[in-house]
């Protein structure tokens, strides 16, 4: 049963009611049947999800077996960067092909009561793209680019269905009050007060399965950007118990309660067995990403449907998440919020039977803002008239160049801002760029023989400390929105 199936009738038909004629949404009148030489995408962005926490990218506390077999089944890329590290900023740089230098939204602005700074209606997103080439656009999962009815709404940035969280604040709570079902507010009477009957995850989970059935004979662009594994850590007890015995000397985490307004407004609740929780979160996740191969294979399109699997950013340590204890990083140095490898790389998957060969490896550097040029190029679909993004088609088809990028570049602007650069195999990192300013020191890191950033070199090589200085300066544009000495947003 779908999100709307389970509303009360009366509700059903208030839903209904509202849907009609709803600006932006609903339908493509220009869609035509699948074309055999532009295939399907299905982009799932897992929330929080660090280097290391798939078995496929050395997770030894856990399995994830259906994400697994899709990597078996494709291409595993090592040195893959998400947009950001934290989450606006980072699919602002997925859906428009643009680094945090370059792309509007580089931070988490919070609009009160619900959601975050909008994207602007004159940014041409990946979604407009491929709607504009007759794909059938879909989105489901958590938002963030944009508060209810703004111009960064994602029915007015391209996708024809919405379901899901459209605050990545309130997305904190995975027994929400409401979802959205494109510009209708959806009540969930059954998380009232302390009750916690419908769980989001499932409830978004039914709507992609249901999207992929509808639009299974025509072109689409199925995004995915769930909210797992980011905290609060919370699963459903069907699921929970048979991770609370192996994981039973837990520390309990003390959050608020699911009556509290802090709880309400997006804080995270107290948790017994948040190891179990966390575990449970990833269970349903991988489960979620097992059910949507199978559809697709069901459904035969698998030969004709790209799918790609990544993270927004690197692993949180927020709500009694414990990413040391799970070795989430990996090898890598850092967290969350952090510009070191571990705050930015993220496992990137990709799958296209018939067309990418299975079991591949790829140590191309690549980041988020290339995807809008590479679906561009294998769809026929408009490119971006400026991007700081490069094709992969050539890594994921095997033939061909493939270009590479002269620089990577990324800031954030929290903790006293900060900043990095990768180019080749050196990194450059800035911190406390409020205090020292944007023509600071730097930290230089060779990841080629130290990819966990433990050694600082920067005195044994001043002329690549010069030039990534260069790339640090020449990377961003000013913005009016979000500046470096602006304070007045909080992630």
């Amino acid at each position: 049963m779908t999100l709307l199936s389970k509303l009360p009738y009366c509700l059903l038909l208030l839903a209904l009611c509202m849907s009609c004629g709803r600006p932006g949404a609903g339908g493509n009148d220009s869609v035509t049947s699948s074309a055999a030489d532009r295939p399907n995408i299905i982009f799932i962005l897992a929330d929080d999800l660090g280097y290391g926490d798939l078995s496929a990218y050395g997770q030894q506390r856990f399995s994830t077996p259906n994400i697994d077999r899709l990597a078996a089944r494709g291409i595993r890329f090592t040195q893959h960067y998400s947009g950001a590290t934290v989450c606006a900023p980072s699919r602002s740089a997925l859906l428009t092909g643009l680094h945090t230098g370059h792309t509007f939204i580089r931070g988490n602005y919070e609009i009160e009561p619900e959601g975050q700074y909008p994207l602007p209606d004159s940014i041409y997103t990946l979604a407009e793209s491929l709607r504009e080439a007759g794909y059938v656009t879909g989105a489901f999962g958590k938002w963030g680019l944009g508060f209810p009815g703004s111009e960064g709404d994602p029915v007015y940035q391209g996708f024809d269905e919405f379901v899901g969280y459209n605050c990545q604040r309130l997305g904190h709570n995975y027994y929400p009050r409401h979802l959205w079902h494109n510009r209708d507010s959806v009540p969930l009477p059954g998380n009232a007060g302390v009750r916690e009957e419908s769980y989001a995850p499932d409830l978004i989970h039914d709507e992609t399965m249901a999207f992929l059935e509808d639009h299974a004979d025509t072109s689409f662009f199925l995004y995915v950007p769930s909210i797992i594994p980011h905290a609060e850590l919370i699963a459903p007890d069907s699921v929970l118990a048979k991770w609370r015995e192996e994981f039973r000397g837990d520390q309990p985490y003390e959050g608020t309660e699911p009556g509290d307004l802090a709880y309400r407004t997006g804080g995270y609740s107290s948790q017994k067995t948040p190891h179990a929780a966390f575990v449970a979160m990833m269970d349903i996740l991988d489960r979620q990403v097992g059910e949507i191969v199978r559809k697709v294979e069901e459904l035969g399109i698998a030969e004709n449907t790209l799918i790609i699997f990544t993270s927004d950013n690197g692993p949180h340590r927020e709500g009694g998440a414990d990413p040391d204890y799970f070795d989430s990083n990996g090898p890598l140095r850092g967290y969350k919020r952090d510009l070191y490898e571990g705050g930015v790389r993220v496992p990137m998957i990709a799958s296209w039977p018939g067309t990418i060969a299975a079991g591949g490896e790829s140590d191309h550097v690549s980041a988020f803002w290339d995807f809008f040029p590479t679906f561009a190029e294998l769809t026929g679909a408009p490119a971006p008239a400026v991007t700081d993004g490069i094709s992969l088609a050539p890594t994921l088809l095997g033939e061909g160049n493939q270009r590479e990028h002269e620089y990577l570049y990324w800031e954030f602007h929290e903790r006293q801002g900060r900043q990095a650069v990768r180019s080749g195999k050196w990194k450059a990192v800035r911190y406390r760029v409020n205090e020292i300013g944007t023509d600071g020191e730097v930290e230089l890191y060779n990841l080629e023989n130290d990819p966990g950033e433990t050694r600082d070199v920067s005195a044994d090589h001043p002329e690549v400390v010069a030039t990534m200085k260069r790339y640090l300066r020449e990377a961003r544009e000013p913005s009016t929105v979000f500046s470096f000495a602006q304070e007045a947003y909080r992630g």
